[in-house]
């Protein structure tokens, strides 16, 4: 009878699969390969890349615990001699069963998503030795690791663009504006020149605490990323007291804007090197001013041209007359032709919005009459309209069959 250890083998926990076929790797496959193919399959199948699939949840759990075994030399040796892996195994023993072992198979039950150094990212509850998860989700989503790397010297860097919104009235944005904001930005610090630190001895990262890493939320799981203060070392220079550690201190400035005539809804009008200040030298960026323009009582405006609509009388509209009319520019006259029909639109050229590109070339104003009907304001009105009926005679419902 076989020694009881031998009987293990045959846990029915431990179900058989083939790691290197889930990976897509032979089974010579070098620790590189195994991790190129791992990070691969990840990407695709991921929980945050698939809501909602399960099939690509599990898939991404049978990558996963494939990856742990093949990764882990010890755990592939086992894996290789007996064709699954439990924590019982013992790869060296004749009986495979190494000293205190338990019951095999693979346990999902202590898994976290903690990448976190030391915290036993993605491992099962009884391989706290293992930190191939924390490696391969350090690859996958820029977690940063702890170390004890000299601080890296600060790059000059240019600062950071700022935008403001300004609401502006309908006539402002045709004829352009000169005006004074009050603009919150910053300098590049006077007392370290923007390094952020004045040199001296190295001291721990008060940001991460030494760690090296700050926490992130991605979806549903949390990831940790490189200390932006240390970049990921965990150590720094004490940072200079003035802009402390920031490389730039803080500005509030009045700063002269122009905007140009022919700015719509959504422009973006650039003042260079307005906006925060760069580091060790290097350039501010830039102010951008968002407008943001109102409406008007008549005008309408299409691209570069002015629709509006004028009121004219039936005798203006039958026999023709000059009126006057509205522009962006001031009053105007214009012509009536005779036999204006309502609804008609009349062309004034260059009467539009100058072009924010070239404020030499301007748009059209489209003027839309509108016959009104006079008020029958008198009985001398009401016989002359009558006799008005008798002379003109005509049907102007004619043409559709009808009286």
């Amino acid at each position: 009878m076989p020694p009881a250890s031998e009987s293990r083998l045959t846990n029915p926990m431990a179900t058989k699969k083939d790691y290197y076929k889930q990976l897509g790797v032979n089974k010579d496959a070098k620790a590189p390969e195994i991790k190129k193919a791992y990070r691969r399959l990840a990407r695709k199948y991921h929980p945050d890349v698939n809501p909602g699939d399960k099939s690509a949840e599990e898939k991404f759990k049978e990558i996963q615990e494939a990856y742990d075994v093949l990764s882990d030399e010890k755990k592939r040796k086992v894996f290789d001699r007996f064709g699954y892996y439990a924590d019982n195994l013992d790869p060296d023993s004749p009986y495979g069963a190494g000293a205190g072992a338990g019951q095999g198979g693979f346990d999902f039950s202590g898994f976290t998503w903690d990448t976190s150094a030391g915290q036993g990212a993605g491992r099962s509850a009884g391989d706290a030795g293992s930190s191939s998860f924390r490696d391969i989700f350090s690859d996958l989503f820029g977690s940063g690791s702890q170390g004890q790397a000299e601080p890296p010297r600060p790059l000059p860097k240019k600062g950071r663009d700022i935008e403001i919104p300004l609401a502006l009235k309908f006539e402002e944005a045709v004829t352009g504006l000169t005006t004074n904001l009050t603009v919150n930005r910053s300098e590049q610090c006077s007392r370290c020149q923007g390094a952020g630190d004045m040199g001296g001895p190295v001291v721990t990262c008060t940001t991460c605490s030494g760690t090296g890493q700050v926490q992130k939320q991605g979806g549903r799981l949390q990831f940790t990323q490189p200390c932006p203060d240390c970049e990921g070392t965990g150590r720094r220079r004490q940072p200079c007291s003035l802009c402390k550690g920031g490389g730039v201190t803080p500005l509030k400035e009045q700063v002269k804007v122009r905007i140009p005539p022919g700015v719509e809804t959504g422009s973006r009008v650039r003042i260079p090197k307005k906006g925060h200040g760069g580091r060790l030298g290097a350039q501010p960026g830039d102010l951008y001013i968002i407008t943001n323009v109102g409406s008007h009582r008549y005008f309408t405006r299409r691209g570069n041209n002015i629709y509006v609509t004028v009121p004219i009388s039936v005798p203006e509209a039958a026999l023709g007359a000059k009126i006057e009319v509205p522009t962006v520019d001031g009053k105007t006259k214009l012509r009536i032709p005779p036999g204006t029909q309502s609804g008609q639109k009349i062309r004034l050229r260059g009467k539009g919005i100058p072009s924010i590109r070239n404020k030499e070339i301007k748009g059209d104003q489209f003027v839309e009459v509108k016959i009104t009907l006079p008020n029958v304001i008198s009985e001398e009105t009401k016989a002359l309209l009558k006799q008005f009926e008798k002379v003109n005679s005509e049907n102007p419902r004619k043409a559709m069959g009808l009286e």
